[in-house]
């Protein structure tokens, strides 16, 4: 059986119905934690190519300024996706690249964190050893969920 393009978990509509309440700047902050924590997944592979990086960076600027230029945002995160194309076979390098541009996509919009999570989530669950790629992306499902939760009840974002 082949696996699903995205990783599904038990944990998915609760951490959509968080997300739902929460504002844009902590939805922004979360994603760019969540691609963060993926992002050696890419560097391993391609450690000249910044794009990624370059995104969430981006997205942690925009948070902290508020100074927002569609066409800055746009164009980081279409960099961040191209490099996830470049990445062919690397699966995890691939949707570590995808989740750094879904979080500056969320400064456009708020649910491109979703994405951020899913890919994140998803490239844990490629880089796993396949007889624990399930645990793996509870495990990381669970730490976002708890990190959302964190990050709203703190008001750990501007």
């Amino acid at each position: 059986m082949k696996k699903p393009i995205i990783a599904k978990t038990s944990l998915d509509q609760e951490i959509e119905e968080l997300a739902a309440g929460t504002g844009q700047n902590t939805l922004a902050m979360w994603a760019a934690d969540c691609a963060e924590r993926v992002l050696p997944y890419f560097e391993q592979n391609f450690p000249d190519d910044r794009r990624p990086r370059d995104a969430i960076e981006a997205t942690r600027e925009w948070v902290r300024t508020g100074v927002f230029r569609m066409s800055d945002v746009r164009k980081t995160a279409l960099a961040a996706h191209a490099a996830a194309r470049e990445a062919h076979e690397y699966d995890p390098a691939r949707s570590a690249a995808r989740a750094a541009g879904h979080a500056i996509a969320t400064a456009h919009v708020p649910r491109h964190a979703l994405g951020a999570a899913l890919y994140a989530a998803t490239a844990v669950r490629d880089a796993a050893d396949p007889s624990d790629a399930g645990s793996a992306t509870d495990r990381e499902r669970e730490w976002q969920y708890r990190h959302l939760r964190e990050l709203r009840e703190t008001g750990n974002s501007p």
